[in-house]
């Protein structure tokens, strides 16, 4: 079996209503739908993304919000990534995770390339380990990439084993990426 050696993680233990470690972590925000027509403003306030109890806290909100970008939304979450922070090309990627259910929303674990600047999507590459789009007892995991991106990615879809649900305890959700190949875990 492969061993792993750790080089990066995030348990998430600062002080209960604490924003992700600057450090680690980078908010993006924005209204602008982030090429999915997406309905919400994405935050930095607490309300919306904070540490609690060693979890990463992600919240959506029904409100009106007009963000710094003057794009108004009737709903608002968090979004936060590495980019400029950590990179990393092949390993296992893994996090702990308990998912919302709910219409409308589509919660994600992903890498993207960190080329995004320069070669644009979705040249750079993007592996969505974990998307969930509301079926409680079903999971995505996709592959874009040049000649199969958007809805043609290439896609696996995975019954969770009877009886468990993304929304009522948390889950292991993972990848391991070599050069050969790409591995997804539940």
């Amino acid at each position: 079996s492969q061993r792993w050696k750790l080089t990066w993680s995030d348990e998430f233990n600062g002080a209960n209503g604490s924003a992700p470690d600057a450090a680690k972590w980078a908010f993006e925000t924005g209204g602008s739908g982030f090429g999915n027509n997406e309905l919400e403003s994405y935050t930095s306030r607490p309300v919306n993304a904070q540490q609690k109890g060693g979890n990463l806290v992600i919240t959506a909100r029904k409100e009106d919000f007009t963000g710094a970008d003057g794009i108004a939304r009737h709903y608002t979450s968090a979004r936060i990534r590495t980019k400029g922070l950590f990179s990393q090309a092949y390993g296992r990627f893994e996090a702990s995770i308990k998912l919302p259910l709910g219409k409308g929303i589509w919660p994600a674990f992903w890498l993207l390339g960190n080329d995004i600047d320069s070669a644009g999507w979705p040249k750079s590459g993007e592996i969505d380990i974990l998307e969930n789009i509301g079926e409680p007892s079903t999971i995505y995991s996709t592959l874009h990439g040049p000649g199969y991106s958007g809805a043609h990615g290439i896609s696996a879809k995975f019954a969770l084993p009877p009886g468990e649900r993304v929304d009522t305890g948390f889950h292991r959700y993972a990848t391991e990426w070599t050069p050969k190949d790409i591995k997804f875990f539940f």
